[in-house]
């Protein structure tokens, strides 16, 4: 009785296949050809600040019969296809003031087909995008003095070719008053609206707009420079522009230190997009003339000169050699509804990583003792607390940004999340040090940086392509050594991450208090960090973050998302906790018993935990050179 539907569903899902592949052929492949009907004029109206609403308008020189207009899908520096499709709507296209009818592509949404009628030549598409109300809807981009306009997800372009075919004539109106900073020349301007250079589909979406009603140009290369560097700032208030000589020069000293890195420059001009806000979203995004970087308000305000700057800033800009000029191949695709392939992360973003706290160092903008923790933290990480690293390798962990789309996870040392980015900072430092040792420090990875990263001075508009093969080739031209079976040993799991540490002549330890940066760090964001000794953080609030697996706090059947409410019956409190750990390494028969909130039920864990608080640190090896210190200090 049961056959026939059986063969039915078999039938359907047979014939489905065949149904896609017509479907699919219905939106045109990218051909490496110009749009010939001419240049797309594209504005948008950045004035509405109270409901958060870009106001686009594009005018699309067409040619009569069917046309399929995309919206861009793969986000690159996301790594993913992420777009905020979900925040456009009020889609509507027209000619000749008469509205064209148009349909979504069913299998891929991000696809609208439309006829265009005979004799038609130029239609009108108008939409809104949406942006954040509230954090819990993604990333604010526009405040009451601030706004963050990304072309990509403002644009709509024709399918059937490639982006760098495509031209876009763009102009954007700001509140009145306002100072825009972008990677785009400016061409004119009428009233509030700015003319921005026509340029392809690729460079647009590549040089979004910060923009804001307090701001600051600074200028981080010389004066009179062929290439400026710029930094960009826009601020919630007045008061948060105000930075000392002493942090304007160490930021002037990030961009002395990268050229002399690279040793070259892949833009005609470097404009960091940099916002100190506590209402609009924090963000690391790289392009080839630009970076988009938030962090909050008090970035120059609450500055501590013992534990410097983030790296953002370097790591970033780093990335306009590594991963935007010279670029993976398997990123390269020719428009952003192609998929991507994240398969060298381990260079775009592990070595960036590496640049960045090296950068960091060498300008000053973290002081030496502040890079060591900072590594510490990295190595310990590495050497205890990626659990993950028992079932799943670095490698698998390039797939994250598509597999979990950067979403929280409930036990992210076991699931690992985009490992590529800090694992990959563990090998290139092996590497940095394996170079340097062999060599008596004649030699070292910053050889590779400038060979790899520092070709064609000058050319920006090409992207530069690697592979596998040509990593491993620089690298032995800078020291003969084995090192594709290097590499894929540690990006496969057979061999271990931290014994760069070691070579470079440190060694990870655990003491039991944390270092001045790690206690600067979590005295700002409150809480506290008992990862390496019962195997939890915790916030503020009480409020479990991460429960490293298998550790005390794991067994205990603690989970994050929990909260603890008490500490040994007293309320909880993260110097209570501390007390509770010390007196139970003290007594072998002590307890600490933990009151968890799990919803609205209350339960007592008890932990048998007696080997104290463990924090980590970075301390010398007795008869080691120290190649760390060379590597983090400032080139001459």
């Amino acid at each position: 009785m049961r056959l026939k539907p059986l063969v039915l569903c078999l039938a359907a899902a047979i014939a489905l296949p065949a149904f896609a592949e017509d479907h699919i052929a219905s939106i045109p492949d990218p051909q490496d050809v110009p749009y010939a009907p001419g240049t797309i004029r594209i504005d948008v109206d950045a004035t509405n600040l109270t409901q958060r609403i870009f106001k686009v308008k594009e005018s699309i020189p067409v040619a009569s019969g069917p046309l399929t207009l995309l919206y861009p899908e793969w986000v690159p520096g996301g790594h993913s296809p992420r777009n905020p499709l979900d925040k456009v709507a009020g889609i509507t296209f027209s000619a000749s003031g008469k509205k064209l009818d148009w349909k979504r592509d069913p299998l891929n949404v991000f696809a609208f087909h439309l006829d265009v009628p005979a004799g038609v030549s130029s239609i009108t598409a108008e939409f809104v995008e949406l942006t954040p109300t509230d954090p819990s809807q993604g990333r604010v981009a526009i405040t009451p003095n601030m706004l963050s306009l990304e072309w990509i997800s403002t644009i709509l372009y024709p399918a059937g070719h490639y982006g760098r075919q495509v031209q876009f004539d763009p102009h954007v109106t700001y509140p009145s008053g306002w100072t825009a900073f972008t990677g785009l020349h400016e061409t004119g301007k009428s009233g509030d609206t700015v003319n921005y250079e026509t340029v392809p589909f690729d460079i647009l979406v590549d040089s979004p707009v910060y923009a804001g009603k307090y701001a600051k140009q600074v200028d981080l290369s010389p004066a009179g420079a062929k290439v400026p560097v710029q930094l960009g700032i826009v601020a919630d208030a007045p008061k948060y522009l105000e930075a000392k000589p002493e942090q304007i020069a160490q930021h002037k000293a990030l961009y002395e230190q990268a050229m002399k890195l690279y040793g070259a420059q892949h833009y005609d001009h470097y404009q960091f997009l940099f916002s100190v806000s506590d209402q609009m979203g924090g963000n690391g995004l790289e392009h080839q003339r630009s970076s988009e970087d938030g962090t909050g308000a008090d970035y120059f305000t609450a500055w501590d000169p013992k534990v410097g700057f983030s790296d953002l800033l370097a790591h970033e800009y780093t990335h306009s050699w590594n991963g935007k000029y010279r670029r993976p191949a398997d990123l390269l695709v020719p428009n952003l509804n192609e998929p991507m392939q994240d398969s060298l992360l381990w260079v775009y973003e592990g070595q960036t990583q590496y640049w960045g706290n090296v950068l960091a160092a060498r300008s000053g903008m973290r002081p030496l003792d502040a890079s060591r923790d900072a590594l510490a933290q990295v190595i310990a990480y590495y050497a205890e607390g990626a659990t993950g690293l028992s079932w799943r390798a670095v490698q698998d962990t390039t797939n994250d940004p598509i597999i979990a789309n950067r979403s929280p996870k409930p036990f992210r040392n076991y699931q690992l999340s985009e490992d590529y980015y800090q694992a990959g900072q563990m090998i290139w430092l092996e590497a940095d040090a394996l170079i340097r040792s062999k060599t008596g420090g004649k030699k070292s990875l910053d050889d590779f940086a400038h060979a790899f990263f520092g070709v064609n001075d000058g050319d920006w508009k090409n992207q530069d392509t690697y592979k596998f093969e040509d990593v491993v080739a620089t690298l032995n031209g800078v020291y003969p050594y084995d090192w594709a079976t290097f590499l894929r040993d540690r990006l496969d799991g057979k061999h271990g991450l931290v014994d760069g540490i070691e070579l470079a002549g440190w060694k990870l330890v655990f003491k039991d208090t944390p270092t001045a940066y790690a206690k600067a760090l979590g005295s700002k964001r409150g809480g506290g960090d008992f990862v390496y000794s019962l195997g939890l953080s915790i916030g503020k609030d009480g409020k479990v973050g991460d429960v490293r697996w298998d550790s005390p706090a794991f067994k205990a059947g603690i989970g994050s998302g929990n909260q603890v409410t008490a500490v040994n019956g007293t309320e909880y409190g993260a110097e209570a906790l501390n007390e509770a750990v010390k007196a139970a390494k003290a007594d072998k028969n002590a307890k600490i018993v933990l009151t968890i909130k799990e919803l609205n039920l209350y339960r007592d864990v008890s932990l048998d935990y007696h080997d104290g608080l463990k924090y980590p640190a970075l301390e010398r090896i007795d008869g080691k050179p120290d190649l760390l210190t060379p590597i983090l200090t400032a080139k001459k």
